[in-house]
């Protein structure tokens, strides 16, 4: 089990931060991943690994004013 914005989530073998995203229907342009308060660069979501009790935040950038 993971948490992923404070809320749940199976975790399963292999699933990585694009999986994850993808499972959860993340499909927002600009968004910013921390796993167990560590940022995750963009061009690193397909290679990094989600482990069993990590803690991920997956937050939608917004601009405004």
């Amino acid at each position: 089990m993971i948490q992923v914005n404070g809320k749940p989530m199976a975790w399963s073998e292999g699933m990585t931060v694009a999986s994850m995203l993808k499972e959860k229907n993340y499909i927002f342009a600009k968004i910013v991943v921390k796993i167990n308060g560590v940022f995750v660069p963009v061009d690193k979501y397909e290679s990094t690994s989600i482990h069993d009790g990590d803690d991920v935040k997956a937050i939608h950038m917004l601009a405004g004013g």
